[in-house]
């Protein structure tokens, strides 16, 4: 690999979204690239079978992600410097296929996320969106270990 053009942080509004972003700028600093910061958001219950409910309903998840959306263009005026090109992408979906698809999407040449330490019981019976990802991708991934506290 000689060259990174596109560079996605997938985030979840944890902690560690400050430790990926480094890893994130010091990269897109080196190749020149562009930095993605993706955020997948639970899909609306009519996406997976449930009634849509009351506009009020609606509305309120709505806000929901106008906020999570303004939350993820903070982060990328906060985490990364003006000299290196910048997005913010909220989209709804299943998380594990939606970073996928987006990173085809996009070109994607490195998806950088975090990654949790849990003991093997826990990882037997959650779903880990870090693994599943691993097994999954088909361009490089960088994995940070996301310290506990």
């Amino acid at each position: 690999m000689d060259t990174l053009d596109n560079i996605m942080v997938a985030v979840d509004f944890n902690e560690s979204i400050g430790e990926l972003m480094v890893y994130a700028e010091s990269l897109a600093q080196k190749f020149k690239a562009k930095v993605w910061v993706l955020h997948v958001a639970d899909p609306e219950p009519d996406f997976i079978g449930y009634e849509p409910g009351p506009q009020y309903i609606r509305d309120i998840k709505a806000e929901e992600y106008r906020e999570e959306h303004r939350k993820l263009q903070e982060i990328c005026k906060n985490f990364i410097g003006e000299d290196i090109k910048a997005e913010a992408l909220l989209i709804q979906g299943s998380t594990v296929e939606t970073v996928l698809n987006e990173a085809k999407k996009l070109k994607i040449d490195l998806l950088i996320v975090g990654t949790h330490k849990h003991s093997f019981l826990h990882n037997l019976l959650q779903e880990n969106v870090s693994m599943e990802l691993l097994k999954k991708v088909e361009i490089p991934m960088l994995t940070i270990p996301i310290l506990e506290d």
